[in-house]
């Protein structure tokens, strides 16, 4: 199984990179918008998946670890194959599908070309719950440590205090790093709990 690649773009489609590796010219399926913004040039590195089948074999990439998980959740669902998927990445962003399936909001999917009303309802039911904890699990733990690297940083580049005044870190809100809260967070904002 190939996880990641990196290499030289030779050639963009709309869908997909010719990534040079020594002497290899390998196509990599990736998001429209990823495909659109690439330059003949440039490296690029990918967290990749490989799709077997009976007549083909190929490879599709993503800038973003957690897209090629959701690439691979988006697999596991009944009538959704690799270009399927891809588009569904290419036209949704992982929070909007994550958003979409948890509060099941089908007409979401609607929003992908080949992807009708009916066969929205039925993406959205099919996934795997325990699979959907798992990603959100990691996605929420992945946003602790950004939050954590913030304060870090915030520590850092705190200017240091005088000999007549303590030194004072005012931790950055929720929101202000780009996180949505809760409902139950809202509460507690509105309470004075979280600033």
């Amino acid at each position: 199984m190939i996880v990641h690649m990196q290499g030289e773009v030779v050639a963009a489609g709309l869908d997909s990179l010719t990534l040079q590796m020594g002497g290899f010219g390998v196509q990599v399926f990736v998001p429209a918008g990823l495909a659109k913004q690439s330059q003949a040039g440039e490296m690029v590195f990918l967290h990749t998946n490989m799709v077997v089948r009976e007549d083909s074999w190929s490879i599709y990439g993503f800038e973003h670890e957690i897209e090629r998980d959701f690439f691979i959740l988006l697999l596991a669902v009944n009538g959704i194959g690799p270009r399927l998927a891809l588009a569904i990445l290419s036209t949704l962003s992982v929070d909007v599908i994550r958003r979409a399936v948890l509060s099941e909001q089908a007409e979401l999917f609607t929003r992908v070309p080949g992807i009708g009303k009916k066969t929205g309802q039925s993406n959205a039911f099919f996934f795997d719950a325990s699979s959907i904890r798992k990603f959100l699990i990691r996605s929420t733990a992945s946003m602790i440590e950004y939050a954590i690297r913030v304060a870090l940083i915030a520590c850092m580049t705190e200017p240091k205090a005088s000999a007549s005044s303590e030194m004072s870190i005012t931790p950055s809100s929720p929101k202000s790093l780009g996180f949505r809260l809760t409902p139950a967070a809202r509460s507690l904002e509105r309470s004075g709990h979280v600033r």
